[in-house]
């Protein structure tokens, strides 16, 4: 299995740290004072002090517009479930709340987005089936 590696900026590790390790609940692995590693659902994201990449909601998938560029995992329904129920009772505000989209086709995933504190947006989606995110 190949492992997906993502390094982008942040303004605050302290706020990184809380927010991916704390309400995300990803380990954290090797750090210095100007970034940090998470285990981000099975892959490595490094997160570096410095300007997040800007966003815009341009991405038209289904009736949404999304914000581009973000990044994300694909999670089991349950794994999905239990993440989207913690981060609702945890008063996150979401970009688009979880929700399903695509309900009866092919692809058929539950799906919320939100931003980190530096405002990186993240897309998680649910799946029945993991091979699901690459049905047409």
């Amino acid at each position: 299995m190949a492992l997906f590696h993502l390094a982008y900026n942040v303004t605050d590790l302290d706020e990184t740290r809380a927010f991916y390790g704390g309400l995300l609940g990803c380990a954290e692995g090797r750090s210095t004072d100007t970034w940090v590693d998470f285990d981000f659902f099975g892959h490595q994201i490094s997160c570096h002090l410095g300007k997040p990449f800007g966003s815009a909601p341009t991405g038209k998938v289904g009736d949404h517009d999304v914000p581009m560029p973000h990044f994300g995992a694909v999670l089991p329904m349950a794994d999905w479930r239990a993440l989207a129920d913690r981060l609702v009772a945890q008063g996150v505000v979401f970009v688009l709340g979880p929700q399903v989209r695509f309900e009866g086709e092919p692809g058929e995933q539950s799906t919320m987005f939100f931003t980190d504190p530096s405002g990186n947006p993240i897309e998680i989606k649910g799946m029945a089936h993991l091979n699901g995110a690459f049905d047409t």
